[in-house]
């Protein structure tokens, strides 16, 4: 049977007009309903981009993917000298420019490395390429739970055995982290030509540090900042770096902790979370995380604040970045996007990083399917809420985006508390088989192309087009290339031009449901600054 499934992709894909408008390996499509499409991959082929290859001087690449079934297609083109076009015109100025970029992953959850684990070694390698390597996406972020979270089988700590060991002498990392995450954690950072930056989130404290005596649930650490359950929580963070670096492993960043506020508010009891205000959270930091991290090895590794919902953002940071004996200690402030729908960024993001602009800003978790359906295979819709989120937030200063799990089952888990989402990939393991949904392609219009380094640069538009108007932004990447991403969440198809004062113009089509991603190499006359290797995120 698996012959025949291999002899089927084989002629699929021989069968395919073989051009340079097609990428390296094509999708293998799946149809769920009309427009709704899945590339399937299994042990023996699999969709993938190849190296990113650059045309030459006077020529642009584009890379296509639409409602229609196209994924990632490539296409070059010649700038014009003069524009043919009225309408839409985008005017690219590279030497105008705003944040510097950090990049684009995912979550490697307890859920995420059973599902991969479950899949033969060659599907596995597959899927991991589809993510990490230079014929993937290059995901160079990737965010993991200390302990258990939510999407694990069950709940524990690195310390359950022992009560009241302030000395941490019981702590050891549990076989989710030794049998599973970190093996193939170290497959993917072996896959990784970019550096791939580590961020690491709790959800929960042993039971015997928390008022319910539990690790599950809602709950806060007993006593207050400065106390001996909060120095030894504070060592506990340090203790799971440790372990991690015997296994070459580091970190760029932690969160003190996973939703602290909107968790509280979830109907599920058994849901794990510390729960803190901003001022607990600031004492703590103070106190006992910040001296901690500072005294260590790990003194390099950035905090990172919130990791919760936008709406929070503007008490917090004027409650631990307004003061500054915690604020010394922070880099960044990190969003989920859950409640994005109930919150305006203008009365939240915005006025949050006019106080601090010198915090970069980072969504640490996103995705579908938290309301009352989970897994939707082939939606469309689902990818454009991602690309869509990713370019509005860009012009308000964010420097990247991290997914949540990289790869759940056909349920949407596993998920101890049966909270079940989306995700990019699904793995059905009683195929050997995974499919790619239209968000990975969506994701990849970004993570692809915008290597950490990049920083976005002025694309003014000249006119507006009712509600058919595009979505843009433009970026300027280390090695002097341009980006420009467009997407086109209408049904009918966009004509623009794109125009580069230096070198001509771009003249094409956002094809009804679409999204691009637009590179050709720049003049060089503005990259004395941020874009040669100079562009730096702040750090505390």
């Amino acid at each position: 049977m698996r012959t025949v499934e291999a002899s089927l992709f084989l002629l699929f894909f021989l069968l395919q007009e073989v051009t340079d408008a097609t990428v390296s390996f094509p999708c293998a499509p799946k149809y769920v309903s009309p427009g709704d499409m899945v590339c399937v991959c299994n042990a023996t082929y699999c969709d993938m981009m190849g190296p990113l290859s650059l045309p030459p001087e006077g020529t642009f690449v584009k890379y296509l993917s639409s409602k229609a079934g196209k994924r990632l297609e490539r296409r070059e083109g010649k700038l014009l000298a003069n524009r043919r076009r009225s309408g839409l015109l985008y005017s690219y100025n590279p030497c105008v420019q705003y944040q510097c970029m950090k990049g684009f992953g995912g979550s490697h959850t307890d859920a995420v490395a059973i599902n991969i684990m479950q899949l033969s070694p060659a599907a596995q390698e597959r899927l991991l390429r589809s993510y990490f390597s230079e014929d993937g996406i290059e995901y160079n972020l990737l965010r993991l739970p200390i302990g258990f979270s939510d999407f694990s089988t069950h709940p524990y700590s690195y310390d359950d055995d022992c009560p009241d060991d302030f000395e941490l002498k019981c702590f050891s990392l549990a076989q989710e982290d030794t049998k599973f995450r970190i093996p193939l954690l170290q497959r993917m950072l072996a896959l990784s030509k970019r550096p791939l930056s580590l961020v690491a989130s709790p959800w929960s404290s042993p039971g015997w540090m928390r008022l319910n005596g539990n690790v599950e649930g809602k709950s806060k650490l007993k006593g207050k900042a400065g106390d001996r359950y909060h120095k030894t929580w504070a060592r506990y963070f340090i203790r799971f770096l440790d372990e991690y670096a015997r296994h070459n492993i580091t970190f760029w960043a932690v969160t003190p902790q996973n939703e602290p506020v909107s968790a509280v508010l979830l109907p599920s009891s058994e849901f794990p979370v510390n729960s803190y205000t901003a001022e607990e959270m600031r004492d703590f930091i103070i106190l006992d995380l910040g001296p901690e991290l500072a005294a260590s090895s790990h003194k390099d590794v950035l905090l990172i604040v919130l990791d919760d919902q936008r709406t929070y953002v503007l008490d917090w940071a004027k409650v631990i970045l307004g003061n500054s004996s915690s604020a010394r200690y922070v880099a960044g402030i990190g969003f989920h996007w859950y409640m994005d729908p109930m919150t305006l960024p203008s009365l939240t993001v915005e006025p949050a990083h006019s106080l601090f602009p010198n915090y970069f800003l980072l969504y640490t978790e996103f995705c579908n399917g938290y309301g009352p359906i989970d897994v939707v295979l082939g939606s469309w819709d689902r990818g454009v809420r991602y690309s869509q989120s990713i370019l509005e937030n860009i012009s308000r200063h964010f420097v990247g985006w991290i997914d949540w799990n990289l790869a759940l089952d056909m349920r949407g888990g596993p998920n101890f508390i049966k909270n079940f989402v989306d995700s990019p990939i699904i793995v059905n393991a009683a195929k050997d088989e995974f499919y790619k949904q239209p968000m990975f392609y969506h994701l990849a219009h970004f993570s692809k192309f915008i290597p950490e380094g990049s920083v976005r640069v002025l694309l003014a538009c000249n006119s507006l087009l009712g509600n058919c108007q595009l979505q843009t932004e433009g970026f300027l990447r280390p090695d002097g290339v341009a980006v420009v991403v467009v997407l086109n969440k209408c049904f009918l198809s966009v004509p623009f031009s794109i125009s580069d004062e230096q070198l001509g113009y771009i003249e094409d089509v956002a094809p009804a449901n679409s999204i691009q991603t637009y590179l050709w190499k720049t003049s060089g006359a503005c990259l004395g600054g941020k874009g040669q290797g100079k562009c730096l995120l702040p750090t505390k």
